[in-house]
């Protein structure tokens, strides 16, 4: 059985692609989008109004078909589980984190996904082991990130016009190893249609993050944000996150936990690029050298531009 669903779960159609490269541009606005609203929303409160969003639009979407309710009852336990580990914690991480950092930087960041999905997959699944090309791939992205965090970690090195802290650097990757995991406890939602399973974790995490921001951010307290924070907030929460888990499910359903983390290769640029054209973002060559480092990793895991050995 394992055989065969790895054969199945690693091979890429032409759609797939398509659909791959469609959620890498959705993610890629979710930095964009984040960095608009955070700059007026408290990041708790950010991370329940875009899962709340996105569940009630995909509760109205699915408006009973797929027997959702039934499912969701069922496995409550494992809903919770996904929505802890794929919602809730790499959400309030990185928006944290955009406090201080801009959208690209936070996307590079975000772009060792499938370093640590490869590392996790292979110590908790019989079907994603790691080969010469997938080390190979997690020490290049590995030595990506390091160039990224490196130079916070060090105050000595620290360029006078740098002033990041260090934990708005490690808090995207934290949740990138959160994402790891998800995309590999994900894989237990395979039978099911994609808009459950995304209505399943987004419910989940609305309950896990309702007494949070209710209690730290009291946000009733807040002034009203600006029309551009409310428009971001929407955006995020009905194109970035409700339609892009549809897609995010339906893409492991086809290719698997490790082929699926590559969308987050295609995330960077269209984030980078958002943020040069209406934020006024730029990135240090250290930025732009830690992300080819982690492309070229990434290049290596997906094994089919450059293999590293030929059957």
């Amino acid at each position: 059985m394992h055989a065969k669903t790895d054969g199945l779960q690693h091979r890429m159609t032409p759609a797939t692609w398509g659909l791959l490269a469609l959620l890498g541009l959705i993610w890629g606005g979710s930095f964009f989008f984040a960095r608009i609203a955070i700059q007026h929303v408290p990041a708790l409160t950010l991370v329940l109004l875009r899962v709340a969003l996105a569940a009630l639009a995909l509760h109205i979407y699915v408006s009973g078909r797929y027997d959702i309710y039934s499912e969701l009852k069922a496995r409550w336990p494992q809903f919770l589980m996904l929505g802890l580990i794929n919602n809730a914690i790499p959400h309030t991480l990185i928006f944290f984190g955009q406090t201080q950092i801009g959208a690209g930087l936070a996307a590079i960041l975000n772009a060792t996904t499938p370093v640590w999905t490869v590392l996790i997959a292979n110590a908790l699944t019989h079907d994603e082991k790691l080969s010469l090309a997938k080390i190979s791939g997690c020490l290049l992205g590995l030595a990506g990130t390091a160039v990224l965090i490196g130079p916070s970690a060090l105050p000595g090195l620290m360029q006078s016009g740098s002033n990041i802290p260090l934990w708005a650097l490690l808090f995207p990757v934290i949740a990138a190893i959160s994402y790891g995991f998800a995309a590999t406890y994900g894989k237990r939602f395979r039978g099911l249609a994609a808009p459950v399973t995304a209505a399943g974790q987004l419910t989940a995490s609305t309950l896990i993050m309702l007494p949070l921001a209710l209690v730290i951010d009291t946000p009733w307290q807040l002034p009203a944000p600006p029309i551009t924070s409310v428009l971001a907030v929407l955006a995020l929460a009905l194109i970035s996150t409700a339609y892009g888990y549809i897609l995010f499910f339906r893409i492991m359903s086809r290719a698997g936990a490790t082929n699926t983390s590559l969308v987050t290769l295609l995330v960077p640029p269209s984030a980078i690029l958002l943020g040069f054209l209406f934020l006024g973002e730029t990135l240090e060559p250290t930025d732009v050298a830690g992300m080819l480092l982690i492309a070229a990793g990434l290049v290596v895991l997906d094994g089919r531009i450059l293999p590293l050995r030929r059957p």
